[in-house]
This record gives structure tokens, sequence and C-alpha cells, in this order.
């Protein structure tokens, strides 16, 4: 057996290694308010635990999109907006399942900005 690539992290601390693309849609669209956020890491990059995409669900159900690649200098975040009054998790399932399979087109999908923990982000 192979060591997994891919591990999501559910809120509440759940594992899953190697999901699917429709498990990890499912992880996106089973957050809530109460159930926030969704981590995916990639296992086969150095250095460990550096190599990630996270999702947080805001209170006005706009979704935090985070990015890291290395150390600090190589983090990013971006805001999608809810979109009309439907949850839609589409367009960050889709820039999620294409960073995490190594498909093109992930950065151009969102305007990603440098994370800085300490500003708040706007769209």
């Amino acid at each position: 057996m192979t060591a997994p690539v891919i591990r999501a992290i559910e809120w509440d601390g759940t594992a899953w290694d190697d999901p699917s693309e429709d498990k990890l849609h499912d992880l996106l669209a089973d957050m809530s308010l109460t159930w926030r956020f969704v981590i995916v890491e990639r296992l086969d990059r150095e250095p460990a635990g550096q190599h990630y995409m996270q999702v947080y669900l805001n209170d006005d159900l706009s979704y935090r999109v985070e990015y890291r690649e290395g150390g600090p200098d190589r983090h990013f975040q971006a805001r999608v907006p809810r979109e009309s009054d439907i949850f839609a998790v589409e367009p960050v399932a889709e820039v999620v399942r294409d960073w995490a399979f190594g498909r093109p087109g992930w950065r151009e999908a969102l305007a990603w900005t440098p994370w800085r923990p300490d500003e708040p982000l706007r769209a």
C-alpha cells in the first residue's frame, strides 16, 4: 500500500486520506455555521505540513479560501462571495479539487492576495 498524497480534514478532526473529487465536494458542501472549515493537505510536498488549502465559511455565508506553498511568504487568501440567496459551494469546490489534483487554472480562478493574519479580508 502506498502512502496517501492528499488528506482532507474536517472541522472535528476527521481525516480522509486520498479523498475522491466527489468526497472533497461533499466535505465542502456539508460546511455550516457550526462546522465552518475544511483543510486539504498535500502530503507529497516538502516542507511537510506547509502545502495546504483551507476553506472557512464566514458568518455571511461567503468563503475565505487560503493556500500555502511552503513558508509564510507563500501563504495567500481569497474571498468568494455568497451567490444570491442560495448556498453555492461549486466555485470553491472546483478550485480546491483542481489544486488537490494538480490541474491548471486554480490560481487564476480567484483573486489571491498575500495572507495577513492581522488584516480583514475584503471582497
